[in-house]
């Protein structure tokens, strides 16, 4: 088969170009690189099965040729990091709307399946956790702009299934839940990679507000397993997923771990949200994911664990691998 990846030079997208390729599959690669980083892929242009395509997956010129040319899609590309969010919500609206609709419109012209991955973040402020798949979305006000990512993630999830709807189009919407690993950049705000970089350097490692904001964090090569899994069978389209971890953790124990794995000459200390973003920073409490559904349909759990995840995000940093 060939895979058409969007976002593909970005950090989950370099890791399933890699095992689609391990797994004997042609793999084409979009990405304009504006949070992707072309030495992701590098290292693949050697593949004959392996093509890498600078552009926007707005652009529908560039998207026809490869869309008729793919068996499947895997729409990754998106706007990421709260940091960039927050000092970017028109880009961030853009970049996600727009891309998806222009995927979505090609793919259905073409009757070809579509795997799109949205965000934990539509959940919003919902304190009904776990979240499930069925649970209402409770965003905040648009004066915040921190809620734009999850409104247009919203927006993207809600064309898929009209899609599918009204047009018959294979589609199936993911819910990604913290995922990490190796190659994950922490210039967007992202937690775990920015407290390695610390923790290495020996800096002070910077837990923004007091820490106790808990997460589930995903290993990347167990999500690329939930992708492929998910997109392998029919019976899949049509449903909304999510994709996650089942391990609580704060911040702050997140911090102190990551302090003692990388020599501890670290202090852990805390910055309030206002110094960090902007005055009325909203915070999540707690983002933890209801993993019945695809357990139920496919089997998949996550299976590598915080002590595991971090020696492959620290191994990685080590060999130059977090950007």
């Amino acid at each position: 088969m060939r895979y058409l990846i969007t976002g593909g030079a970005g950090f989950i997208g370099s890791h399933l170009c890699r095992e689609l390729l391990r797994r004997g599959e042609q793999v084409v690669a979009v990405d304009d690189l504006s949070t992707g980083v072309l030495g992701n892929v590098e290292t693949l242009s050697g593949d004959p099965r392996f093509r890498f395509v600078r552009g926007d997956c707005a652009n529908r010129l560039l998207m026809e040729e490869w869309v008729a040319d793919c068996d499947a899609i895997i729409h990754l590309a998106a706007a990421v990091g709260v940091k960039r969010v927050i000092e970017s919500p028109l880009r961030t609206i853009e970049t996600n709307v727009h891309g998806t609709e222009t995927v979505l419109a090609l793919a259905s012209a073409r009757g070809r399946p579509v795997l799109l991955t949205s965000s934990s973040e539509v959940y919003g402020k919902s304190s009904a956790v776990p979240f499930r798949e069925d649970a209402d979305l409770v965003l905040g006000p648009p004066t915040q702009a921190r809620w734009s990512y999850a409104c247009s993630k919203a927006l993207d999830e809600f064309l898929a299934l009209a899609y599918w709807r009204e047009k018959g189009l294979p589609a199936i919407v993911v819910r990604l839940f913290n995922t990490v690993g190796p190659r994950q950049t922490g210039r967007y705000g992202m937690a775990l990679p920015s407290f390695v970089a610390q923790g290495l350097a020996g800096e002070d490692i910077t837990v923004y507000g007091d820490g106790s904001q808990s997460r589930c964090f995903t290993h990347v090569a167990d999500v690329v397993d939930a992708l492929l899994l998910l997109l392998a069978s029919e019976r899949h389209f049509g449903e909304v997923y999510n994709v996650g971890s089942a391990e609580e953790v704060t911040i702050r124990e997140l911090a102190t771990a990551v302090r003692s794995a990388t020599g501890e000459r670290s202090r852990v200390v805390f910055v309030p949200y206002e110094a960090a973003y902007a005055p009325g920073f909203e915070e999540v409490p707690r983002r933890v994911p209801d993993l019945g559904k695809i357990a139920a349909a496919t089997g998949w759990r996550a299976t590598r664990r915080l002590p595991q995840i971090l020696s492959d995000v620290i191994a990685g940093a080590r060999r130059g691998l977090l950007q």
